[in-house]
């Protein structure tokens, strides 16, 4: 299968009066088409930066964005904004977390989704509405010739953001972005969400990135998971590797969190500390100051040196100094169910 999105030592800064954040730092990474990426991280790590990079909606900001963002073969870092535009909604298209905020409030949701699809093809408002009550109906919401006319207001978390996808989908995007798309839904509502997410991926043949915090998310949904950490990448590989064979210790501290029926508060496990000042980055890796295994690599290399992204095994790579055997030995984390 081909390579249709192929994001290459991307690095995004932004410079502000105390000096420059640096929120991306070389990522690099490949998505075929058809297939989905998880991008995972804690917030400050560079995941909707990275998002927000690839949909050229940096290019009017005081962001210097660099390196190389392939999309079908063309690049979006140099791409102009007005290219852009064209681009958008047609080849990719990107879903928001807060669909009441990304939903303008004055405006009926049918008449929203109308405009994006009459902006990129020559088509009447009749055709336009026609288009847009289809999507209404595709996503699954009832009675979609009346609910064309209501508000963001008068729809429910769940079923705002069925209006966000409808309006995502409108052109028939190969790319489809998901930035937390369930955050602030229930787990029954979120369950469909992914579901209906699942269904549109399987019935066009859309590549999908899927942005989240929720690792239960991720088991679900994604072919293969990108781990992010201080805007770097520091593990890659597939979702049934990665969750269950993690081999960088930010992947095991990630999963090691997860509680369980069985566990207690006295063995609760956390990573400790916080993370680190996007601007003033430490010469070395930067989970250092909070890894539980920085003692078992010699000559305190992980403060000094950033670790090189290395293949562990096929298609699984890790930022990180431990060898083979302390891997095995150390990163050893709790039952993890993969849903595929």
């Amino acid at each position: 299968m081909s390579t249709f999105l192929e994001v290459r030592d991307l690095k995004v800064d932004f410079p502000v009066e105390d000096g420059v954040v640096h929120a991306v730092n070389g990522l690099s990474f490949k998505l075929e088409q058809g297939k989905s990426l998880g991008i995972v991280g804690e917030s400050g790590s560079g995941k909707s930066v990275t998002s927000l990079a690839i949909m050229g909606l940096l290019k009017e900001s005081s962001a210097i964005v660099s390196g190389e963002i392939l999309l079908d073969g063309q690049d979006l870092v140099a791409a102009s904004e007005s290219d852009m535009r064209k681009l958008r909604g047609t080849k990719a298209s990107m879903i928001f977390q807060d669909s009441l905020a990304a939903l303008h409030p004055y405006f009926r949701v049918g008449k929203q989704i109308a405009e994006v699809y009459k902006s990129h093809n020559k088509v009447s408002k009749a055709d336009a509405k026609k288009r847009a009550i289809e999507m209404l109906d595709l996503v699954g919401i009832p009675q979609p010739d009346k609910r064309f006319n209501d508000y963001p207001h008068q729809f429910s978390g769940g079923m705002r953001q069925r209006v966000m996808i409808a309006m995502a989908l409108s052109c028939n995007p190969k790319l489809l972005i998901a930035d937390e798309p369930t955050t602030a839904l229930d787990v029954t509502v979120q369950a469909q969400i992914l579901e209906l997410l699942k269904s549109i991926q399987k019935q066009f043949g859309t590549s999908v990135i899927l942005i989240t915090h929720d690792l239960g998310v991720i088991s679900e949904f994604a072919d293969d998971v990108l781990v992010m950490y201080a805007g770097r990448a520091v593990e890659t590989g597939s979702v049934v590797d990665v969750l269950t064979k993690p081999q960088h210790p930010y992947s095991w501290g990630l999963l090691s969190s997860i509680p369980t029926l069985e566990t207690t508060i006295n063995k609760f496990h956390s990573i400790s500390g916080t993370p680190p000042s996007m601007l003033n980055l430490a010469s070395g890796c930067a989970f250092e100051p909070r890894c539980e295994f920085k003692s078992s690599v010699p000559g305190g290399k992980c403060a000094s040196n950033i670790p090189d992204l290395i293949e562990t095994s096929p298609n699984h790579q890790s930022r990180c100094y431990l060898d083979t055997a302390q891997r095995a030995n150390l990163l050893t984390p709790p039952e993890f169910s993969v849903q595929k």
